[in-house]
């Protein structure tokens, strides 16, 4: 009994070592090693991802196995980052490119973002196909910071927005300041009412006496009269000199 106990105690290690050998090599026939690195550009040093442009990393691929892949595609998505929930995914980019057997490249992927700005977790990924099988390998998990466009003076969209928001203020005030702000009021000017019964013409002008003031018919009126004093009198002294002359 107790040879059988050990032969069967030695015959199920083996089969373990084994299984524990043949997995690695299981596992390196079933999936390439390829590796992959994103970075952001130079002038994006701090990884700003910038709402409403196209912002652009860089992919280092390289096939360190045995076999030739085919490149699929290169796709990414935003993620919470603190809960890790999902936010958007980014478009994906095929490209259907075989990578040989310790082959290198760098591959350029732009993506959008229309998020509210704040951090959040960008995660890029490749995928290749190897014997009709379809491998993800990620290139970039970390933290990330969505901004917005900074601001220019060429901006249509910033101009339209000033003017909109400058004519409803404009408006707002007109609108309190001929509220509550007092007027000022018209003068209302007096109306002259036509003179009422006859109109009588005097003199050579046939102007109308009724409109002139009593004292000034009166001066008028004493130098007439005595206009025609002065004239009777010139008129009785030619006289006179002429009967002295016949």
């Amino acid at each position: 009994m107790r040879l059988f106990s050990f032969i069967g105690l030695f015959l199920g290690s083996v089969a373990f070592v084994q299984n524990v050998v043949a997995s690695p090599v299981d596992a390196d026939a079933g999936e390439p090693v390829v590796l992959a690195v994103a970075t952001f550009p130079e002038d994006n040093a701090f990884g700003h991802v910038v709402n409403g442009e196209r912002n652009k990393i860089f992919l280092a691929i390289e096939n360190k196995s045995d076999r030739n892949v085919t490149l699929k595609n290169i796709a990414g998505s935003f993620h919470h980052p603190e809960t890790n929930k999902l936010v958007k995914n980014t478009t994906a980019l095929n490209y259907g490119v075989p990578l040989l057997e310790g082959a290198t490249m760098q591959l350029p992927y732009m993506f959008h973002s229309e998020f509210k700005p704040g951090d959040y977790r960008l995660n890029i990924w490749i995928e290749h196909v190897a014997d009709g099988q379809t491998f993800r390998v990620t290139a970039y998990d970390s933290i990330v910071s969505v901004v917005e466009p900074e601001g220019s003076w060429l901006d249509l969209r910033l101009w339209t927005t000033y003017l909109i928001v400058s004519g409803l203020l404009g408006g707002l005030a007109f609108y309190l300041y001929t509220t509550f702000v007092p007027q000022p009021k018209k003068r209302k000017t007096p109306q002259v009412s036509a003179p009422v019964g006859t109109v009588t013409a005097t003199g050579a002008g046939g102007y109308q006496e009724e409109w002139i003031p009593e004292h000034h018919l009166k001066k008028s009126k004493k130098s007439k009269a005595s206009g025609a004093a002065t004239s009777g009198d010139e008129s009785g002294t030619e006289g006179r000199r002429r009967k002295g002359k016949k």
